[in-house]
């Protein structure tokens, strides 16, 4: 079961990847064809933020816990501007309380800055910080499927949802 979960999420992410272009497309073309996407998204935009939370968290406890995948600083960062958001949306959802989408905006970017970062250091670009993982763990590519799809880029996709949902929350407020 662990096995297929771990060959499994990055097609899951290939599909995201999709589903996002798609979604971000819509929301472009509110004014025509793309309206009732925009609007389903912008009324359960609380719902979604905490449906990708929750995926955001398990995939990235699965990896670091269960297949045992060291997670480097930039990683840990990563969690600390993702991991509250959990939180947030729950309690957004529950209060129904959409000026949430103001604090996950700031820090889904932030977030998005460091995956941006280490998804160029996994393509090959030039690392400017040492890494502090045990054995060169900030190096090392644990999952590179599609010839693009690594742990960051998980991250960045997370990133990239938050900040599409509350670009429809502000478009239709």
């Amino acid at each position: 079961m662990i096995e297929f979960i771990k060959t499994s999420l990055p097609y899951l992410a290939l599909v995201s990847h999709f589903l996002l272009v798609f979604l971000f497309i819509a929301v472009l073309f509110r004014h025509t064809w793309g309206k009732e996407i925009a609007t389903f998204l912008s009324r359960q935009a609380l719902l979604i933020g905490l449906v990708i939370s929750v995926g955001a968290v398990l995939g990235s406890l699965f990896y670091s816990e269960i297949i045992g995948f060291e997670a480097c600083v930039l990683c840990w960062w990563q969690r600390v501007f993702l991991y509250p958001q959990l939180i947030l949306f729950a309690i957004a959802l529950w209060k129904q309380d959409r000026s949430i989408f103001t604090y996950s905006a700031v820090l889904a970017s932030m977030a998005g800055v460091i995956a941006l970062y280490q998804s160029y250091v996994y393509m090959g670009g030039v690392s400017l910080l040492p890494c502090t993982a045990l054995e060169g763990g900030c190096s090392k590519i644990y999952i590179k499927e599609f010839g693009y799809i690594t742990i960051p880029m998980m991250s960045l996709t997370v990133v990239l949802y938050y900040l599409l949902i509350a670009w429809a929350h502000k478009v239709y407020k």
